[in-house]
């Protein structure tokens, strides 16, 4: 069942989310949605498509609209203040679902920003299309967790293709790289693939 909620981050912010708890989770999963600025939110296609996963992977979860976003109070805020929503949320999630693996990720944007959320319960990240634009990579907290992290990375990306999701990641413990074939930035044709990436990381961090 899915259950909408508000989320209280600090004055000014209260954050628009859907929480799903499945009867008895294996994992619960934070996901993270694209720059707002160029259109993002918590409904746009990967976001999703990773959304629409979970039950069949038995993993709770949320999404929420950042601050400033669809029905989010507050301001953009560049990369920091999304950083304390993504915090708040993981927060409300655990809440609900129990001790259970933390996930979190998303997608582009969403997934930098998950990057740089520093939590000792994060079991593992997972990315898609990743730009490692939002903050500088050596700044994320990611990189220093021995948790496992997948890069779900297009072929074709046109703003952090495989060659600089590699480079950037190399010195990362846990870090893997998938590649998915054929497709751009935008994972055209590639849904399911990336709901598949979701199943699969469940089974691997669970």
């Amino acid at each position: 069942m899915i259950e909408h909620l508000r989320i209280d981050v600090e004055p000014g912010v209260a954050l628009e989310a859907e929480i799903f708890v499945p009867v008895a989770p294996r994992a619960a999963m934070v996901i993270g949605h694209p720059n707002p600025l160029m259109g993002g939110d918590m409904h746009t296609p990967v976001v999703a498509a990773l959304w629409n996963a979970l039950p069949v992977a038995e993993t709770a979860g949320i999404r929420f609209n950042f601050r400033g976003t669809g029905s989010s109070t507050g301001a953009h805020d560049q990369g920091p203040g999304e950083v304390r929503d993504f915090e708040a949320a993981a927060t409300a999630l655990v809440r609900a679902a129990g001790d259970v693996a933390l996930l979190v990720g998303g997608w582009s944007f969403g997934a930098d920003i998950s990057l740089a959320v520093a939590r000792p319960d994060i079991a593992g990240w997972l990315l898609a299309a990743a730009p490692f634009k939002v903050f500088e990579p050596e700044t994320m907290a990611a990189r220093l967790s021995p948790a496992p992290k997948r890069f779900i990375v297009p072929q074709h990306d046109h703003i952090c293709g495989p060659k600089r999701t590699t480079e950037v990641t190399a010195t990362w413990p846990g870090a893997e790289l998938v590649v998915i074939d054929g497709t751009d930035h935008f994972f055209g044709g590639a849904l399911d693939d990336i709901a598949e990436q979701l199943r699969s990381f469940v089974d691997e961090t669970t």
